[in-house]
């Protein structure tokens, strides 16, 4: 491997942008680190919104979603799956308060080892790759948020064993995914189909999405356009148990809501409450909302614009374990990647990037920058 430079490019905050910036440092390992020289990384909500809601640190570099080349372990890597030169995939927590140095929008990123997937990954000329096996950088780009959030909501929130296609549903009502064409709805899908999760998996999205989400495993899809949505599901399954704002916007979260029953949970991927966003003579007896929040897989609190995130010690430990259940299943191609749309110019691309998913120009597809 040649030598590891003490600088790089980054996509850092300065001021209310996202910006392309030389000279940046690059982060030392330690613990269970591995610094990963970056190949391909995708965008996510969360990217833009740590920038214009204030949450991340000036000078902090940006991005969640990594897959690159292992060109550095910190001593307390497990050397029986990860080795310099080796391929890799996982999350990092871009524009963190406390981490700020490490970001995946970069041409160097620290990946957690206990949180990182092995899988062999060459690079891809296409300029969009169909849904299908996870084999290059730029599709194993578009997993880590998506897949680990899926897992935690499915494990952690409600409480399904990670078992694949067990013969009886593990819960023996629906569940309700909102936004079932995002990257998170859409990996929601395939997991609980593959762990026989619930006894129906109902969806809400575009029609035009309506084949894929059923190959993935939806077994009725309504589409967020129509007007009496809400009716259209409550009238056929009543009030939901359990069910999943995969778009977490304050409507909705408000539409989500209305499609509960009482005592159900309601998982947003914000951290939305009842108080701020459902009236009050419009709330329900016993709901609990208990939001996803993949940072927490860090093990420490989370500070996040002017609150901190108390520390949730299974995030950590079930999602290592997760990563190890899904990755036998990424391996054989029985879990497929997303459609993905590739941009040209790699990492300065990311601004772009960041710009079209804020203003949701990407619909049923993953944005990757690859180089």
């Amino acid at each position: 491997m040649s030598e590891i430079p003490k600088t790089m490019k980054a996509i850092v905050v300065d001021g209310d942008k996202a910006v392309l910036k030389e000279n940046v440092a690059v982060p030392k390992v330690t613990g269970t680190q591995m610094l990963v020289k970056v190949h391909a990384v995708a965008g996510n909500p969360t990217d833009w919104k740590h920038v214009d809601f204030k949450i991340a640190p000036q000078g902090s570099i940006l991005g969640c979603d990594v897959a690159g080349v292992i060109v550095e372990l910190g001593p307390d890597v497990d050397q029986k799956r990860f080795s310099v030169g080796k391929t890799t995939f996982g999350p990092v927590h871009g524009g963190s308060i406390k981490f700020p140095e490490n970001g995946g929008h970069a041409e160097y990123a620290l990946l957690d080892s206990v949180l990182s997937y092995d899988l062999e990954l060459t690079k891809s000329d296409s300029k969009t790759i169909p849904e299908g096996p996870v084999r290059n950088f730029e599709s194993a780009a578009s997993l880590p948020v998506s897949i680990l959030t899926a897992g935690a909501v499915l494990d952690i929130h409600f409480g399904n064993k990670l078992e694949w296609e067990p013969k009886s549903p593990q819960h023996d009502f629906p569940l309700l995914i909102w936004g079932g064409a995002t990257g998170v709805g859409q990996w929601l899908l395939q997991v609980a189909k593959q762990i026989n999760a619930y006894s129906k998996i109902i969806v809400v999205a575009s029609k035009k999405h309506d084949a894929i989400l059923k190959q993935y495993g939806a077994d009725d899809v309504f589409d967020y356009h129509d007007s009496d949505v809400i009716e259209q599901i409550t009238k056929k399954y009543g009030g939901l148990k359990h069910l999943v704002d995969g778009v977490s916007t304050p409507q909705t979260f408000h539409q989500v809501y209305k499609c509960a029953a009482d005592n159900a949970t309601i998982v947003p991927l914000m951290l939305y409450t009842e108080k701020d966003f459902i009236p009050e003579d419009e709330r329900k007896k016993g709901i609990k909302i208990d939001a996803a929040l993949l940072y927490l897989i860090s093990g420490h609190d989370v500070p996040f614009g002017s609150i901190t995130v108390p520390a949730r010690p299974e995030y950590r430990t079930k999602t290592s374990k997760f990563v190890e259940f899904s990755e036998s299943r990424i391996k054989s191609g029985q879990l497929h990647h997303i459609p993905i749309k590739i941009y040209d110019g790699g990492l300065a691309a990311v601004p772009k990037l960041m710009n079209d998913i804020k203003h949701g120009v990407n619909s049923g597809e993953k944005l990757v920058a690859s180089w």
